[in-house]
């Protein structure tokens, strides 16, 4: 059963900092993509950014030149360095990692159960 395990998240003040990370495990599959994602009340899930197997990165209009992702393959982790934060950042943040499976042909992405960042003004 693969699970994905989230810490990081909290309480900090506009301008602040805060680092996300989140390890998966029990997985059989080759690592693919790995981002996340977030979700703010009585909005839908949006990405903020993900990076891929080879380290090619993507991000958010709204979270570029304040947010940096990055991964570790070999410990099945992913993590989100985020600066500057600001109020609008305010969400619960999501992490995804894709495995390929073979044997079967498919991708799959697994989610882990979020983590609260709250930013005061």
């Amino acid at each position: 059963q693969v699970q994905l395990v989230e810490s990081g998240g909290g309480l900090v003040q506009a301008g602040g900092s805060l680092r996300l990370s989140c390890a998966a495990s029990g997985s059989t599959g080759s690592i693919g993509t790995m981002g996340w994602y977030r979700q703010a009340p009585g909005k839908s899930r949006e990405l903020v950014a993900d990076i891929r197997s080879g380290g090619r990165t993507n991000y958010a209009d709204a979270v570029k030149g304040r947010f940096t992702i990055s991964g570790d393959n070999a410990k099945n982790a992913v993590y989100l360095q985020m600066y500057s934060l600001k109020p609008e950042d305010t969400a619960v943040y999501y992490c995804n990692v894709e495995y390929f499976y073979r044997a079967i042909g498919r991708t799959i992405g697994y989610w882990g159960q979020g983590t609260q960042v709250t930013v005061s003004s």
